[in-house]
């Protein structure tokens, strides 16, 4: 989240100097796990996406985390669109993932859901580690990240 903010931060910064988002209201604020986007037109709103977007990724936030909502029309013509950051595995795709890593087959694998996370473990380095290739190499519209991995 942190990474988030300062993405968001950059993002306001720019917003603010560029010559192409003067007197259009352009606003970006982050509350919570929710970007709030507001603009003066579709075009504006595009070009404020792009902005933060190009912000997340220079600070290596994944854009796979990101659920764009619907345009919505607001007051005087202008219009605001929410993006809200998906944080944790929901339990539809724990599922999947689950399910992937049982076809796959390892012997010693297992794995369990614990709240938002997925735990897998494995009595053998090599079993994990050929785990975690199939699990990059399979796109489950999340990004994953590995950690706890010991030696």
């Amino acid at each position: 989240m942190q990474e988030v903010r300062n993405a968001v931060d950059q993002a306001v910064c720019e917003v603010s100097t560029r010559y192409d988002f003067k007197d259009t209201g352009s606003t970006i604020e982050l509350a919570g796990p929710q970007i709030n986007l507001h603009s003066s037109s579709e075009d504006r709103m595009k070009a404020l996406v792009l902005v933060v977007e190009e912000k997340l990724v220079k600070r290596q936030v994944s854009l796979k985390a990101l659920e764009f909502g619907t345009l919505e029309p607001a007051a005087k013509g202008t219009v605001r669109q929410s993006v809200t950051l998906r944080v944790g595995i929901d339990q539809d795709r724990a599922r999947k993932i689950n399910r992937f890593l049982k076809d796959l087959g390892l012997k010693g694998v297992s794995s369990q859901t614990q709240g938002d996370q997925l735990r897998v473990s494995g009595k053998k380095k090599d079993d994990l580690q050929a785990a975690i290739a199939a699990l990059k190499a399979e796109d489950f519209g999340i990004p994953l990240q590995f950690t706890n991995f010991r030696d």
